[in-house]
Formats: structure tokens, sequence, C-alpha cells
């Protein structure tokens, strides 16, 4: 419960100060929207208004229009070059790693780590890792160990992954980027698309092999961007996709991406808009995904069969488990991501078959940024929300 009273207490301080700015807050959808109830009723209803393959592709236009409307990005902004910086590569045992900016727009740096397998294949998958609010600077971000944990093993198992600091995180709040602000969701969202350019446009890259998974926060970014960018092609979102609640952070609930004079929707009829890809969905007992097996999970199901793919979705639910991204979510998540992407399971697996992190070299936040002395950040850099030109 710490973690769910630290997402309200978020809520609180954070979210209604800020999105007073916005213009249009009678429209948006905050934290526990609904009761638990109410949002399994809500569903009910919405399963009434689709009832063929026909009828959800119409409603899927719907949300994708809304999400984008709310979040200011119709038109999108030019994609301008990303001009990857780096820093050196440090080589480990079945994997290395580069910390890396890009630049999501003029001037604008999203600074992450990129992690390669060592054994380089013709055609290899992308996965980007979005991370959540885990905001303490000793247990931070794409840094914390269950991060780092699972970029190294999807590395060892073949895949190219980009790890990068949401809005306000990291480096981008060092130099002054605040995650609670009116627009996080907007610059957050674009930084995940531009984020997926970026891996996409690296060499020996499989366009047709391309996931993304994150938890909390991490989450809402992962079936978000599945949500509008169709070459996501494996989502696997942990711990969020809830009927009644929608996030308790501007960067998740702060723009009005789920309600306009046009539609409502939910953060699970968004995360169903990834079929016919591949879905996972890992829950837990202690948070706002505790009726995953018996409220979310059999409508995201429900719409897969619509769509012709029902064993395309999946779930694992874990009673006993917290909030978070811990090794028991990392083992429904690595065989999931193993079997759509075509990667190699069994360079992480012990002589028993069980899951063996063993070997992964945790590093540390200052080894993990891109900046430094001997490579500063541009004179250009853009150091504040509000001075982006979109």
């Amino acid at each position: 419960m710490k973690i769910f009273f630290f997402a309200i207490v978020i809520s609180i301080i954070f979210l209604k100060p800020t999105v007073a700015q916005n213009s249009d807050t009678q429209n948006l959808c905050v934290g526990a929207h609904y009761t638990e109830k109410e949002g399994k009723e809500v569903l009910t209803k919405l399963r009434e208004e689709y009832q063929t393959k026909e009828a959800w592709l119409k409603r899927t236009q719907i949300i994708k229009q809304g999400i984008l409307e709310g979040a200011d990005l119709i038109p999108f902004p030019k994609k301008t070059p990303l001009k990857p910086r780096y820093s050196e590569e440090r080589k480990y045992d079945g994997y290395s790693v580069k910390n890396v900016a890009i630049e999501s727009l003029p001037g604008v740096f999203v600074t992450g780590s990129l992690y390669m397998p060592e054994k380089k294949q013709e055609k290899m998958a992308g996965i980007l890792s979005t991370h959540g609010h885990w905001g303490n600077k000793d247990d931070y971000g794409r840094y914390r160990d269950d991060a780092q944990n699972r970029c190294i093993s999807f590395a060892k198992m073949g895949a190219v992954v980009f790890a990068y600091d949401m809005v306000g995180y990291g480096e981008m709040g060092e130099a002054g980027w605040e995650h609670h602000h009116p627009l996080a969701f907007k610059q957050q969202l674009w930084n995940s698309i531009r984020s997926l350019d970026f891996i996409l446009s690296l060499e020996n890259i499989d366009p047709e092999r391309i996931g993304v998974t994150g938890a909390s926060g991490g989450g809402t970014q992962t079936f978000m961007l599945t949500a509008i960018d169709g070459r996501v092609k494996v989502s696997a979102p942990v711990v969020m996709v809830s009927a009644h609640f929608f996030g308790g952070c501007v960067c998740e609930s702060g723009m009005p991406v789920h309600k306009n004079e046009n539609h409502q929707t939910n953060n699970v009829e968004i995360a169903a808009m990834a079929a016919p890809r591949p879905l996972l969905l890992v829950s837990d007992g202690d948070d706002w995904t505790k009726n995953t097996p018996v409220v979310e999970f059999p409508h995201i199901q429900y719409i897969f069969k619509l769509m012709g793919v029902e064993n395309r979705v999946e779930y694992v639910h874990l009673p006993d488990d917290k909030h978070g991204y811990e090794l028991s979510k990392r083992k429904a998540v690595y065989p999931f991501l193993a079997k759509h992407l075509k990667l190699d399971m069994s360079v992480i697996q012990d002589k028993n078959g069980a899951i063996n992190e063993k070997g992964n070299v945790i590093e540390s936040y200052e080894k993990m940024k891109v900046f430094s002395a001997s490579n500063p950040l541009p004179d250009y850099a853009i150091l504040s929300n509000n001075k982006v030109q979109w």
C-alpha cells in the first residue's frame, strides 16, 4: 500500500496545482477517476458499443484522435535530425552499453543508455525501456536495478535496447526540466516517438521486431505509444492497466487525452489498441491492477477475439506482489518478448531453465550519464519545459 499511497500523494501535491494551467480541465480524468465498481460497469457498457471487428476499429480511430488532440500533437511537430551523441562503449559478458543523447526537437536532449548484444545479428530486435515514478535519487528511474537488469537481459537475449529518461528525470532533471509540468504528457509522448525513431534508425534493426515495456508510469508510456504508433509490434505494460485508475501524474493524466466532447475512454481500451499485435499485461494484488483477471483482462481478451487474434494477448497476475518491476515480473515478460521478438531465452537461463541474472553489471548513476567535462552539454541545449518551440 505504500506505493499506492505515494501515487495518491503525488496526485494531490503535484497534479492539482499544475493541471489548472491547462484550459480543458473539465475533461481531465485524474487518478482514481472511477470507483472499482464504476470502472467495471463502464467496460460492460462499452462492450455493447463494439460487437464486431469493424465497430472496434472505428472506435480505435476515435480514441487515437482523442489522444493526439488532447496531447496537442495534431499536427505532429516536424521530425528534425536526432543527432545522437554517444559516450564510450563499456563491454561486459554477453553485452555492451553506451550512453546516448538524442534531440527529440532542436536543443531538447533526451538522455539514455543503449544496450547491445555481444553477438550481433544481421537483423536484430529493438526494445524501448520506459520507467516509472520512482523518484528517490538512490533508487531512481532507468538507473534502478530492475531497469538495468531487464535491459541487460534483453541485450544478452539478442535485442538492442534503448532505456531513456522520462521528462525531468536523470540528466534532463539536472538540466532544469520539470516532470510535474502541465505539458509533461505531450513532451514525454513526443520523446517516446522520437526514441522509437532512434532505435529504428540503428544498423541491422528489424522493424518487424520492435517491442516496448515499462512499469507504472512507464507502463502508461508503453500502452500510449503502442496505441498511436503502429511501428511498435509487441507491448508489455506492467502494473498499470486499470479500468478505474487513470494515472496520478501529469505525464499520464494532466492533459485531456481520455475525454473530449466526442468520446470518453480509459486505459483498458487504450491498451487493447495493441490488437492485433501481441500484448502482455502483468498485474499484482496491491495496487489498481488487482482486478485484472476478472475485469481488465476479460475485456481486452474480448477485443482481441473480435480481431481474430485471441491467442496474442496474455496476462500474468501476481496476487502476492506489490507495485514494481522486480524479478517476478521480469520472469513473466522475458518469455513473452522472447517468443514474439524471436529472442534467445536460453542465454539467461541456468541448466534447470530458471532465469539467471547473475553477471549483470549494475552501473552507477554517474557512469550512465551522457554529458561530462569531456562531452559537455551543448550551449544551445534547452533547459526548461517552457522554452520548447513546437
